[in-house]
């Protein structure tokens, strides 16, 4: 009994052992595929921002993504996150906060959290980040993601984005990770003077992001580029199918 007993333990060390060197292979894999994408995917096509840069290195992707998608964590492609949705490229995740222009002490809202991917993006840059996601599947995921990786500087909140978070008004940046006919007006008002809010108008099949900031002299806009993001839920698609039964 003596001699099984030994055998039984020394197998079970050589598993652990094995488990562990498997673990640590498929994280550096990883970690290796993550400097690859900031190097070739972000730098080489204009990401310039170190904040940006740090961030995207800082937040491990796959761990956002479904199992099955974490082969593709790290591609410059969108992944699918949920029955019709996805999450947008790793460069227009990165291009979008860069123009947002944060530079440490910001409260920033973030309109359509997903899977929380770039909240924790914004997290590692700004001071406080408030995430709104209306879909409560995606909402569950990300609170619980955002926890586990010790995100303690993100607010989220089931709901629809649309109305903005009145309460923590106003904000220093407002990023919307979806797209939609017009930006809403409440997310304009509780941009702080000074503000930037970077979003996607248009249709479905022929959007341009659009940089607004926010001074004296009103709103102002610029088009950035050309994207394609899922549609704004609730509120926002109420009012785009009104337009057009009009």
């Amino acid at each position: 009994m003596r001699h099984q007993r030994c055998l039984l333990f020394v197998l079970a060390t050589l598993l652990l052992m094995g488990c562990q060197r498997e673990s640590g292979v498929r994280s550096d894999i990883y970690d290796l595929q993550r400097r690859n994408m900031v190097l070739w995917n972000l730098k080489a096509n204009g990401i310039e921002s170190k904040a940006v840069l740090s961030a995207v290195q800082a937040v491990p992707r796959h761990l956002f993504l479904l199992p099955e998608q974490r082969k593709n964590a790290y591609k410059d492609e969108d992944v699918p996150i949920a029955h019709f949705l996805t999450t947008p490229k790793p460069y227009v995740a990165a291009r979008t906060i860069e123009l947002l222009n944060l530079k440490g002490s910001e409260k920033v809202l973030e309109i359509g959290t997903g899977r929380g991917y770039q909240a924790a993006l914004l997290a590692e840059i700004a001071n406080e980040v408030y995430t709104i996601e209306i879909v409560p599947d995606l909402f569950k995921v990300a609170e619980r993601t955002l926890k586990e990786l010790n995100y303690k500087n993100v607010y989220c909140r089931l709901g629809d984005g649309y109305k903005g978070w009145p309460e923590k008004q106003p904000f220093n940046a407002i990023l919307v990770t979806a797209a939609a006919k017009e930006v809403p007006k409440p997310l304009l008002d509780q941009l702080a003077m000074g503000g930037r809010l970077v979003m996607a108008i248009g249709d479905p099949l022929d959007q341009s992001l659009i940089l607004y900031r926010k001074g004296p002299g009103g709103v102002k806009q610029e088009t950035i580029m050309s994207v394609r993001l899922p549609p704004m839920e609730g509120e926002a698609a109420g009012r785009a199918l009104r337009v057009i039964n009009k």
